[in-house]
């Protein structure tokens, strides 16, 4: 009897708000660090340090509120759900040349099952599934163009939040980076003859600040620019491992498209978590469920 590893899956669910609060954790780490314990103090050295303090401080709760409300805007936000007894838009033409799905795939209470060809169903919603959507072992449901499940977000990564994720990783690299450098000095410090000012819990805050946010910076940036890479082909995680042998991908719509898909076509916008009134109403999953192909994009510019 083969082994189903997806069944432990559900043990993610386990970490729920742990994650969230081991993520706050860090961020309380780093505040104290930075505000409390350095650069809050210098403020009132005077002259350049508190000129520098101000620039850090500054920078650094800008970068965190859009880090957090990123954060948050994915943790909260509905990646895309099928909605119940979904089907495919189809014009009378498309239907006569669809074939049917095969005969384990058929509805379970019998409804005729004349689809695209490109129309999955899905054995364990019980339901139809739209292009580009997966089923996700750890939340128990269908998922719109899904990319993958975060235990960081304790949520999946879907149509509706991919671009909240983006953002969560961008500010989160450039908080962190700015942490690293500010810290730098201070962490040298601990290696060389030098007398450091501070208590230990102050020093021992400081050297693990310094320590997590390089380690955070290096592997998100690793991290986004893969994902800058997807963004740019209008490609998911799961679906640059599964077209690896399809070098036409059909929902590569041209580099702009394809960004304007994940961040709207409204440049105010294209920097923080939210989408405008226009743009919503065009994401593909909250409309019909279909994805605009290469092919029919074309034809509709012509």
């Amino acid at each position: 009897m083969a082994w189903n590893v997806f069944k432990f899956c559900t043990v993610l669910k386990a970490l729920g708000s742990i994650m969230i609060l081991f993520v706050l954790a860090i961020v309380g780490v780093t505040y104290y660090a930075i505000v409390l314990a350095n650069y809050g103090p210098a403020l009132f050295y005077g002259g350049f340090d508190s000129l520098i303090s101000i620039i850090v401080l500054i920078f650094f709760h800008f970068l965190l509120v859009m880090l957090l409300w990123s954060y948050f805007a994915v943790v909260f936000t509905n990646p895309g759900s099928v909605p119940h007894n979904w089907e495919p838009l189809m014009d009378d033409e498309e239907r006569g040349v669809s074939e049917l799905l095969e005969a384990s795939e058929v509805h379970n209470n019998g409804v005729d099952a004349t689809l695209n060809p490109g129309v999955r169903y899905c054995r364990k919603c019980n339901q139809l599934k739209p292009p580009r959507c997966h089923h996700c072992s750890v939340c128990g449901r269908c998922v719109l163009k899904m990319d993958h499940h975060c235990v960081w977000v304790v949520n999946c990564v879907g149509a509706l939040n991919y671009k909240y994720f983006l953002l969560f990783l961008f500010y989160t690299f450039l908080e962190t980076s700015l942490v690293a450098l500010a810290l730098l000095s201070r962490f040298l410090a601990f290696f060389k003859d030098e007398e450091i000012s501070g208590t230990p819990s102050m020093l021992v805050t400081t050297f693990l600040a310094f320590v997590l946010n390089l380690a955070f910076a290096l592997s998100v940036m690793g991290f986004l620019v893969m994902h800058i890479t997807l963004v740019a082909a209008n490609t998911t995680t799961i679906e640059a491992y599964e077209k690896k042998i399809m070098p036409n991908w059909r929902y590569d719509l041209g580099r702009k498209k394809n960004f304007e898909q994940v961040f709207g076509t409204d440049k105010k916008y294209w920097f923080i978590p939210m989408y405008s009134e226009e743009d919503i109403n065009l994401v593909p999953a909250l409309q019909g469920l279909e994805y605009p192909t290469k092919a029919n994009f074309e034809a509709r510019e012509i």
